[in-house]
This record gives structure tokens, sequence and C-alpha cells, in this order.
């Protein structure tokens, strides 16, 4: 295997949260905003940022994985770290068999997902909802 780079940044967006994971050599360390990943409290949202890394297996293993996500609620910014350290994985281990297996399990991992909120509009309390009219 050739040597790697130093570092490498990757960068997933779900929402309006945006997280920026930064993966280089090292004994296997994942922080998110310098917390251990043990730490972060809904249980839900650590399983979400666990998954690519489950589902790298042991191409996982050599790497430490920092994460700063800003922005948006605990899902959305969970589903950020996720997009992140999944494309990050990805790129780092050059795999096209990595790629495939997380495509499979879920696409949004790589492709992300490009819904946002839509805007409110004039003439009522949100953007579909409107003021009814009586004609009485």
């Amino acid at each position: 295997m050739s040597e790697r780079k130093k570092a490498l940044l990757s960068v997933g967006k779900r929402k309006t949260a945006i997280a920026r994971a930064v993966i280089e050599p090292g004994s296997g360390r994942i922080t998110i905003n310098n917390f251990p990943l043990e730490v972060i409290s809904p249980e839900v949202a650590r399983y979400k940022i666990l998954e690519p890394i489950l589902l790298a297996g042991d191409k996982a293993k050599g790497v430490d994985i920092s994460v700063k996500v800003s922005g948006g609620g605990f899902m959305g910014q969970a589903e950020a770290c996720r997009i992140a350290i999944a494309r990050g994985l990805a790129e780092w281990t050059r795999s096209s068999e990595l790629r495939r297996i997380l495509t499979a399990y879920d696409r949004t991992m790589l492709a992300g997902d490009p819904r946002r909120t839509e805007p409110k509009k004039f003439g009522g309390p949100g953007p579909r909802r409107r003021r009814q009219k009586s004609y009485r």
C-alpha cells in the first residue's frame, strides 16, 4: 500500500447542518466537536454516526476521525456527520467495494439529501396554508 496523505477533509450537509470531517492515520478514535463519540447523548444519533464505520469494518480501523458540526438540530447534525464520515472513508480507502456497500445500504450516505424547507409565502401562516374564504 502506498504512503497515505497526512489528512483528508470531507464535508457532509443535511438540512441546515454542516459537518466537516478530518480523517488521518491513527488508532481509531472518533470525536464530534472535540467530544468522544461514546458521550454523544441521544443514543439514536450516536448509532446514526456509527453506521458508515460499522459498514466499513476493518478499513476504518487505522484512522482517527475528527468532526466539527454546526447548525440544525441534533438529528440533522448526526446525519451530516454520517455523510461526512462515509464520504471521507470512501475517498480515503479508494475502494469501489466500500462505495458500493455504502450505496446499497443507504444512498444518502454518499449522495446526500437535496430536500430543504419551503419558504413562507404571503397570504397565510406557512408555505402552503392559506386563510379560508367565507362567501356568506
